[in-house]
């Protein structure tokens, strides 16, 4: 008998693959008999290297390697010489449609995800807005796995266990955490409608010194990001910029883990938080909690946001402000986040 052997493709950005760990998790766990092998770029594998002995990584670099058709060509022999038995396409995009055309052809069985486009153009039109929840990520993730035969119950809690543990970060970060609070902020998003203006973040980390002046504040961000959080780090000096004393996505992952409390936007950060069952206050502005991207297991209670009738205005924040005065962040008060912040540390 041919043993069942799941390819499951999700490429695109860091929060959209990071959702979809629990799910491959889930399945992991209910199904030990199959294999499960999850083909993204390379930055994704410390989301599954560690999840369960019957998953596997695959790397492909699709902008190199692997780009364009013949790229996809080359993938796809690749990938058939694994002969698996189901073929799950978790991202629905142009280059997905056709390695699955190549696994129609050759006689697989496929299924790919759903992303339901009109109800969310539906919840951010600016006319006849219908505000419902839409069905999450992983909701599409898993009803994908169903179309396949293998429905899932999504149970999970953190990437990092006793088969997978967490990295001893301590000698970079330069201290263990004792009883000082350690709070993360991650400010800043791919599109400026999911990004709360800068100068009120400022005034939440002064807030955040005065209320915890033993914590200690780590600023997530990239390299454009630096000046800004050079700046921050001269003036409040309990903040640390991640990226100056870690390298590394799981080394990111086992700070985040070590975390009260996450700052973020709606952005790849929070997932990361998700990911390692540490609680997020999240701040959305021209997106929506109801278009399904909230983090894993993270409560609505949690996040901040404004309601205003024009939200949400965009599903991934890259609509310009068609008010021109951005009120779905700025309208948010300092105060609030911190609050929020309080209430986590405090229970």
């Amino acid at each position: 008998m041919k043993t069942e052997h799941i390819l499951i493709i999700r490429f695109s950005a860091i929060g959209d693959v990071a959702m979809l760990a629990p799910v491959v998790s889930s399945l992991a766990k209910q199904y030990p008999h199959i294999r499960i092998t999850v083909l993204s770029q390379p930055f994704a594998k410390p989301f599954f290297e560690g999840l369960a002995s019957n998953v596997g990584f695959m790397a492909a670099d699709i902008k190199k390697e692997y780009h364009g058709i013949h790229g996809l060509n080359k993938l796809f022999k690749r990938l058939a010489a694994k002969h698996f038995t189901a073929v799950a396409d978790m991202h629905g995009v142009l280059r997905t449609h056709y390695l699955r055309m190549l696994f129609n052809a050759a006689k697989y069985k496929t299924a790919h995800i759903d992303k339901h486009r009109k109800g969310k153009q539906q919840l951010a039109a600016q006319e006849n807005k219908v505000f419902i929840q839409q069905p999450t990520s992983f909701e599409n993730y898993a009803d994908v796995l169903t179309a396949l035969g293998y429905p899932v119950k999504l149970d999970f809690t953190s990437l990092f266990n006793e088969n997978y543990p967490a990295v001893d970060i301590f000698p970079t970060i330069g201290e263990k955490k004792a009883d000082v609070k350690w709070i993360g902020i991650a400010p800043f998003a791919a599109h400026e409608g999911k990004i709360y203006p800068i100068q009120k973040m400022e005034k939440v980390i002064e807030m955040l010194e005065q209320q915890y002046p033993s914590c200690r504040i780590f600023l997530f961000g990239g390299n454009k990001e630096k000046e800004q959080f050079d700046s921050w780090c001269h003036i409040y000096k309990k903040c640390t910029r991640v990226a100056n004393v870690l390298t590394g996505l799981k080394e990111e992952l086992s700070l985040i883990h070590q975390l009260d409390v996450m700052i973020s936007m709606d952005s790849a950060n929070m997932h990361l938080a998700s990911l390692v069952n540490t609680p997020v206050v999240s701040i959305w502005g021209a997106t929506h909690p109801y278009a399904g991207f909230m983090g894993w297991n993270q409560s609505i209670d949690n996040a901040v946001q404004i309601d205003l009738p024009c939200r949400p205005c965009s599903i991934y924040g890259k609509k310009p402000c068609f008010r021109n005065d951005f009120a779905c962040m700025n309208l948010i008060a300092p105060e609030t986040i911190v609050e929020k912040v309080n209430h986590i540390i405090n229970n």
